[in-house]
C-alpha cells in the first residue's frame, strides 16, 4: 500500500492528552518538529482543563490544541477523531520520542505490507534505583497482554469504536483486545519511546496504581474471567510466566536481584488492588 503525505493529510497524527502539563509539553511536541516541518507529521494535544499554560505552550510549539474532558479516553477519541493523518500515535506528555524511532515507525508505516498497529518499545528515563527495577520489570512486556498498542490506523480506529470512554483504567487492554480481533497485523518496533517519570516515588506509584484499580472491575465486567483477562489479572502470568516464555528466563537468572524486587513490587500492587475492591464493595 502507498500512502500519499501532504500537510492536509500527513501520514501520523500524534494524539497527546495532558492536563497540567507545563513541565513536560514542549519537549514532547517539539521531538516531532522535524516530522512535522517535512509534512507528514502532525502533533494534536487535547487538554483537559489544565490550571497552568499548558495550552498555550503547546500550540507556541505548532500542537493543534483542542479541549475535552473527563479522563484520557475521551481525551484520545477527541484528539484521533480530529486527526488527519493515515496513523494515529497515542503518547503522554512526559514521553519523548527520539528521532530514529520516529524515522523507524515512519519506514514500517510506509513499507510494502505495512501493519495496522504497533507496539511501541518503552524506556523509563529518571533516576533511583527503582527505576531500573522498572525498566527491567517492563521490558518483560512488550507485545505481550499486559503490554498496548501506541500506532494505529485510523480508520480501523474509527471501525472498532476508538476507546471505551466508560474505562479509565485498562482502556488500552480494551482497545487492544477490539483490534486485534479483526487484524494481525501487528508488529514491535526495535527502537523505543523515553518516559520522564523523574525519581521514582514508592508511595506515589503505589497510590497511582491504587486510583487506576478502581475502575478495573468495569473493565472485568465487560470482558468477563476469559482466557485474557486471567493471564492480565492472573497470579500464574503476571509473577511468573511473563518472565519466563520465549526464553526469557535466561534473563532473570542473570539478574535475580532485580527480579525479586519486581516481585516485591507486583505483591504491593496487588495488595493494593485487593484492598480497593474491598473498600468499592462495602
Amino acid at each position: 500500500m502507498t500512502v500519499l503525505t501532504t500537510r492536509d493529510s500527513p501520514l501520523l497524527s500524534v494524539v497527546i492528552p495532558t492536563r497540567n502539563e507545563a513541565r513536560n509539553i514542549e519537549a514532547c511536541v517539539q521531538a516531532f518538529a522535524g516530522a512535522v516541518s517535512a509534512g507528514w507529521c502532525e502533533v494534536l494535544v487535547v487538554d483537559n482543563a489544565s490550571a497552568d499554560n499548558t495550552a498555550a505552550l503547546a500550540a507556541a510549539c505548532g500542537a493543534r490544541v483542542f479541549r475535552q474532558g473527563d479522563e484520557r479516553s475521551a481525551q484520545r477519541n477527541r484528539g484521533w477523531r480530529e486527526a488527519c493523518g493515515a496513523y494515529v500515535f497515542f503518547i503522554d506528555a512526559d514521553m519523548r520520542v527520539p528521532a530514529d524511532t520516529l524515522a523507524e515507525i515512519k519506514e514500517r508505516l510506509l513499507s510494502a505490507t505495512p501493519p495496522d498497529a504497533l507496539y511501541v518499545r518503552e524506556i523509563r528515563v529518571g533516576s533511583g534505583w527503582w527505576l531500573r527495577v522498572r525498566n527491567f520489570e517492563r521490558s518483560f512486556y512488550n507485545a505481550t497482554c499486559i503490554d498496548g498498542l501506541r500506532v494505529f490506523q485510523r480508520d480501523l480506529l474509527a471501525a472498532v469504536g476508538g476507546y471505551d470512554e466508560a474505562l479509565y483504567a485498562a482502556e488500552d487492554w480494551d482497545l487492544d483486545r477490539r483490534i486485534l480481533a479483526v487484524t494481525t497485523k501487528v508488529a514491535l518496533t526495535d527502537g523505543a519511546l523515553l518516559h520522564d517519570e523523574g525519581r521514582f516515588h514508592l508511595r506515589r506509584h503505589l497510590k497511582k496504581k491504587a486510583y487506576y484499580s478502581g475502575n478495573f472491575h468495569a473493565y472485568l465486567a465487560k470482558w468477563g474471567r476469559d482466557a485474557v483477562t486471567r493471564r492480565q489479572f492472573g497470579f500464574t502470568y503476571r509473577f511468573l510466566t511473563v518472565f519466563i516464555e520465549n526464553g526469557k528466563w535466561r534473563r532473570v537468572l542473570r539478574h535475580p536481584l532485580l527480579m525479586l524486587a519486581i516481585w516485591f513490587d507486583r505483591a504491593l500492587v496487588g495488595l493494593m488492588y485487593m484492598l480497593e475492591r474491598m473498600r468499592t464493595n462495602e
